[in-house]
């Protein structure tokens, strides 16, 4: 764990995930995933949308994907790719809608890239987030019990 300030540590219902946040990509949202961390916002919240093969979404404190925390950022497309482990903002239509809701991918997303704010990486316990249950929505869901940022924890 290099940058302690920019990394997160999720507990989940399956396990330990280790985030390494991309500030050098999307500035804005690592502030403001770290700041709604900090607040405890992700506590409790569930993987709501998992589709196989493709990746677990979390970040809606109504557990639908109708939710957020009330700020939408403005979009910081890059040219990481979405690969395994890649750590993006969901969003609506309007590519400046994302809010709190994330997804971390399970495989290459290749038709993602450019589209979507990559922001992070899973470093750690990509096997716990392969865990958890799918579906859409998913019955009886798994969840983030705490995410921190490692300098707090």
């Amino acid at each position: 764990m290099a940058d302690k300030e920019n990394t997160l540590i999720l507990e989940t219902s399956k396990g330990r995930v280790v985030i390494e946040l991309r500030p050098d990509l999307a500035p804005k949202h690592v502030a403001r995933i770290k700041e709604l961390a900090r607040e405890g916002f992700y506590d409790g919240i569930v993987f709501h949308r998992v589709i196989e093969g493709f990746m677990a979404q979390t970040g809606d404190p109504n557990g639908t994907g109708t939710g957020g925390s009330g700020k939408n950022l403005a979009a910081e497309f890059n040219k990481e790719p979405h690969v395994r482990g890649t750590c993006s903002m969901a969003r609506a239509q309007n590519p400046n809608s994302a809010d709190s809701q994330f997804f971390i991918c399970f495989g290459d997303a290749a038709f993602l890239n450019g589209q979507y704010t990559v922001w992070g990486k899973v470093t750690e316990g990509m096997e716990n987030i392969d865990k958890i249950k799918r579906g859409e929505p998913v019955k009886d869901p798994d969840k983030i019990v705490s995410m921190k940022v490692a300098a707090d924890a």
